[in-house]
């Protein structure tokens, strides 16, 4: 049975609300949580960005889920820190925490960096990052070269209980590297044929551990509304793997979603709409069925409580009963 969580959006919702939205998710029967570590929103509509390592000390310290969350190793953080930010954590709330490290944004990381390398360079950078967190993790005192630095690094307080490091992916390709080194990987809401090949990709490259899902989804009362909320929040959500990771600021993808004329049939493609809480159940079966093992929901929504007091009293127990 998959594991049904919230996902808290750092990017839509201000980090104070989102905890009162995270300890809501949990009275409201998710049970467990995940967030992204964002420098900036996907556009200036969405307008938040708060600091996912501290905020997940205190989501930690209020509710008694397990959290996950997707982080890039890189420019803003040197996988030493990474490591360090990661053991504290996991020594304060053991067996509650996965990170799923990923080959990042542009967006995210142009503030910081002049430089944006290609994303095979990325994905070396990131190989070279699980086996430095691991064996910092592992307490090692661990020197590295290329294609990242480290001298003589120490995490002093290593976790007792080690987080499973996951890779975030959107392809085939990319579990297919991954599965020797990673503990698990999470994805987003695809056609449903692509999640399956996701899988079979991942199982068949040796992959073992946890396979998460991040369901993007709009709920209201109405059809209307749900369009209008997926419309007004998610548009600038919906290009290709390649495009999400090069356009350079939340502008750049407003522009995008304009030139592009960005409708509700495009939107459909990258968001489950629908006012009808079966759909919503039904959908959520579908993925259960290929075999992942946790399923967070992402209303892209600015307003939660609605959402997680409808899928609390009818599309959980749904799920739950299958």
């Amino acid at each position: 049975m998959a594991t049904i969580g919230f996902h808290a959006s750092h990017e839509q919702i201000p980090p104070e609300q989102l905890l009162r939205d995270v300890r809501h998710a949990e009275q409201a029967g998710f049970g467990a949580a995940m967030c992204s570590d964002h420098l900036e929103p996907w556009s200036p509509r969405q307008g938040h960005s708060g600091f996912a390592l501290s905020w997940l000390g205190a989501a930690l310290a209020t509710t008694a889920l397990p959290f996950g969350f997707v982080h890039a190793p890189g420019r803003r953080y040197h996988p030493v820190v990474t490591a360090q930010a990661t053991a504290t954590l996991a020594r304060m709330f053991p067996g509650r925490l996965w990170a799923a490290l990923g080959s990042g944004q542009r967006l995210n990381e142009r503030p910081v960096s002049p430089e944006w390398p290609g994303k095979e360079q990325r994905q070396q950078f990131l190989e070279a990052s699980f086996d430095v967190v691991r064996r910092l993790h592992a307490g090692e005192e661990v020197s590295h070269r290329a294609p990242l630095h480290a001298d003589r690094a120490r995490v002093w307080d290593p976790p007792e209980v080690a987080p499973p490091l996951l890779v975030a992916a959107l392809t085939p390709a990319t579990v297919r590297r991954f599965a020797p080194v990673a503990d698990g990987f999470i994805t987003v809401n695809q056609p449903l044929e692509d999640l399956r090949r996701m899988l079979g990709t991942w199982r068949e490259a040796g992959g073992t551990g946890r396979a998460a899902l991040q369901v993007h989804l709009s709920w209201a009362p109405s059809p209307e509304q749900a369009r209008a909320i997926a419309f007004e929040q998610w548009r600038t959500n919906v290009f290709d793997p390649v495009t999400m990771a090069e356009l350079a600021s939340p502008q750049d993808y407003q522009r995008k979603a304009v030139q592009q004329d960005v409708g509700h049939e495009q939107i459909a493609g990258a968001v489950n709409v629908s006012a009808d809480l079966g759909r919503h159940a039904q959908w959520l079966h579908e993925y259960a069925e290929l075999g992942f093992d946790e399923i967070h929901l992402h209303h892209v929504g600015q307003e939660q409580a609605a959402f997680l007091d409808a899928f609390g009293d009818a599309v959980l127990p749904q799920f739950a009963a299958a």
